[in-house]
């Protein structure tokens, strides 16, 4: 048999073959795929041409197969069916009956992942999150698809394959316990004599506070750093250092540790924070789903925690 040129094989004339060797008629595979007698009867011959075999002949006013075209069933009926497999419109994702693990790398910010969480508990009861630490080899595992949305901060460039969504600034506010002594005397004399708590994110992440002051550097102490920010109004509550964070990291929890909040006596730059997801998952409606439902949620958050520490509620600098 010749070497076959399957840059002259058209894709339609193996689905008029699957559908001749299922039917054994003309008459039949025209009337299967909408097709006029003359069509498929034009298709087989050229069947037969490009693959040098009489595929089916009549034996006995019957249409049977030749060996070579009962192989060639064997080995195009699954192609064919993965093909239709690929090219199927993609399922409606349905909350309420997936089971889809969901994979979100932000930092921990506690009210976000509860509300997050519940919600996602109430919409889609068989579906899971898992909360993941947010850090730059994040962005790897986004382009691969393997995370579904990432919450970082910073300013590195955006990888190749992701998408974004710039979020609103955020205010700086500064946080010790109730009966600090900064809180008496809260100014930059205070801002530097007492020692500054800060979460060390990502490497990625830029320092958030200004390297100079006034013309002169910033002679502000930082004594502790941490590697997650769960922990931070606990240490603070128990301890003389300030910690200066967004207002969303800590609104919820000064009363319950009794903490207070300052406004920062020096010039803060604004950290350029955004959500990341893989443009391979953009129209996939679980993960427009996910996005949704966390965007909106940190959005609403960020709106409370801002009014809740604003103008009065601050302990403003001498």
């Amino acid at each position: 048999m010749n070497e076959i040129n399957l840059s002259r094989i058209d894709l339609n004339l193996l689905v008029v073959f699957e559908a001749l060797m299922e039917l054994r008629s003309v008459t039949a595979t025209a009337e299967k795929l909408g097709k006029t007698q003359s069509a498929i009867s034009h298709a087989l011959a050229r069947l037969r041409e490009q693959l040098d075999d009489p595929i089916l002949v009549k034996v006995g006013g019957q249409m049977q197969p030749s060996p070579f075209a009962v192989q060639l069933a064997e080995d195009v009926g699954p192609i064919l069916r993965g093909i239709r497999r690929v090219l199927a419109p993609p399922k409606l994702f349905d909350p309420a009956t997936s089971d889809r693990v969901f994979r979100i790398a932000a930092p921990t910010l506690t009210r976000l992942i509860a509300q997050v969480s519940s919600r996602v508990a109430r919409e889609a009861p068989n579906a899971r999150i898992e909360w993941l630490p947010a850090h730059h080899e994040a962005y790897s595992a986004l382009s691969e698809g393997l995370i579904d949305i990432a919450h970082l901060g910073g300013e590195p460039r955006l990888p190749d394959g992701l998408e974004e969504q710039l979020m609103e600034p955020f205010s700086w506010v500064s946080f010790v316990r109730k009966g600090h002594p900064a809180s008496r005397e809260w100014g930059l004399d205070a801002w530097h004599r007492y020692p500054h708590l800060m979460v060390n994110v990502t490497r990625s992440l830029r320092n958030p506070f200004s390297q100079t002051f006034g013309g002169s550097t910033d002679r502000r102490r930082i004594s502790t750093m941490v590697a997650d920010s769960s922990a931070v109004a606990s240490i603070v509550a128990q301890s003389d250092f300030i910690a200066t964070f967004p207002a969303l990291l800590m609104a919820w929890d000064m009363d319950a540790h009794g903490l207070c909040a300052l406004k920062p006596p020096v010039k803060l730059d604004p950290v350029k924070v955004r959500f990341f997801w893989s443009s391979r998952l953009a129209q996939d409606a679980g993960s427009i789903w996910i996005r949704s439902i966390v965007i909106e949620t940190y959005r609403t958050l960020q709106f409370e925690a801002e009014a809740k520490l604003s103008g009065d509620d601050l302990v403003q600098p001498i």
